[in-house]
């Protein structure tokens, strides 16, 4: 009988580990008992990245604009990082709780400017899209709002769910609706990036709270070809940007972006030195401005650039997976993976990984609206961490971060 069991026990073999497993690993290492230490760590490196910015936009400047008009720009920009410190702190105190009673008339509101920016005489049109509402003295994007708007009201609605998130009928298709809508309102701008990023954050969020990974990914799948294939027969300079992506014709702004960080080498050019200006590419302040980190700054430049995102997105999980309330750690999550899918789709675009989106780098790249709502939304999520820190991170409450708490 023994030596049955002993033949038995010896055909047994060990589990395979699968990635659920290697990530729920990862979770457990990367859980911090005082979400202070990653929510410190991330005002850091935000502070960080705008200096960086800084310096790229002055030296932008400085080598196409007059002396008055440099100190000028220098000075807006100086403006725009002390607005979005503001914000970053004010909204640090907040948090994603604070907000939460507002979401339904943040939703509306969102509505309200979405539609008013397509309307002649309030909106704003700048290379045949109208994305912005001129204030006058500033120029306002509702569609850089609306992310963290639609991922708050998605981490709100999930908790609100509970189980019933991952019922398809009564969870997933009632939020997407809603992220349709928002969807639609951006890309009729025409916006196909920012709608695009929009609604993949949107379906980060749900999955986090409970949605079914086959539900988010056959959506995002469905509605990635669907507008794909309306930008390629319907709005024209979509489908000039995937004919330059897939090798049909030439684009000057890649191409020279390409060379850019290639004519950068270790060191790079220096500030101001570089020749990215007289390579064809526009937008170098703000859709390209990777490019000009690696033409001017090298790829130590690079290097450095790229170890704050990737310190960002660590700090991140730490952060989530210290919070116990767990609203308020679906919210974390999805405000601060809008960061870095912006921050990746950026650099994937300067890099000719995909095509060209009209994506800014977040803290880097010139655009006020941008600077200010990227600091909001991290100064939401640092909030998070001010209301936890008292708390001791608990086991994750159904494979979901957040704890226990609801």
């Amino acid at each position: 009988m023994s030596g049955a069991l002993q033949s038995s026990s010896a055909t047994v073999k060990p589990r395979q580990l699968t990635l659920n497993d290697h990530l729920d690993s990862l979770a457990r290492f990367a859980r911090a008992h005082d979400p202070r230490g990653p929510a410190t760590a991330l005002f850091c490196i935000v502070l960080a990245l705008m200096g960086i910015g800084l310096a790229v936009q002055a030296s932008h400047a400085s080598t196409i604009m007059a002396p008055e008009e440099f100190h000028g720009q220098l000075a807006s920009q100086m403006w725009f990082r002390a607005g979005g410190l503001i914000a970053l702190i004010l909204f640090s105190r907040i948090g994603p709780s604070g907000v939460r009673r507002f979401i339904p008339a943040l939703c509306i509101v969102m509505t309200i400017l979405l539609i008013a920016a397509l309307l002649p005489g309030i909106g704003g049109a700048i290379n045949g899209s109208r994305r912005w509402l001129n204030l006058g003295f500033f120029k306002f994007q509702p569609s850089e709002l609306a992310r963290i708007v639609v991922v708050l009201w998605a981490a709100h609605k999930c908790v609100t769910l509970g189980p019933l998130a991952s019922d398809f009928k009564r969870g997933v298709l009632p939020m997407l609706a809603v992220g349709m809508w928002f969807f639609v309102l951006v890309a009729v701008e025409p916006d196909f990036g920012g709608s695009l990023l929009l609604f993949v954050c949107l379906l980060a969020t749900m999955w986090v709270g409970g949605a079914r990974l086959n539900h988010v990914s056959a959506f995002l799948g469905s509605v990635a070809t669907v507008a794909l294939v309306l930008g390629w027969f319907f709005v024209p300079h979509v489908h000039r940007r995937i004919e330059m992506f897939l090798g049909h014709r030439t684009s000057d702004q890649v191409t020279g972006a390409v060379q850019a960080m290639a004519n950068g080498g270790m060191f790079g050019a220096g500030v101001a030195n570089g020749d990215a200006r007289n390579l064809g590419v526009p937008y170098l302040e703000s859709d390209f401005a990777f490019a000009q980190v690696g033409e001017e700054f090298g790829w130590l430049g690079v290097l450095l650039v790229i170890g704050l995102l990737l310190a960002f997105m660590w700090q991140s999980l730490r952060l989530v997976y210290s919070i116990r309330d767990r609203y308020e750690a679906i919210a974390t999550f999805g405000l601060l993976i809008s960061t870095v899918f912006q921050a990746l789709l950026h650099i994937q675009v300067v890099a000719d990984v995909v095509p060209p989106k009209g994506m800014t780098l977040p803290f880097i790249s010139h655009g006020g609206t941008s600077l200010i709502v990227a600091c909001i939304g991290v100064g939401l999520a640092i909030g998070a961490a001010r209301n936890s820190a008292a708390d001791v991170a608990p086991e994750l409450a159904s494979g979901v971060p957040g704890g226990v708490r609801s």
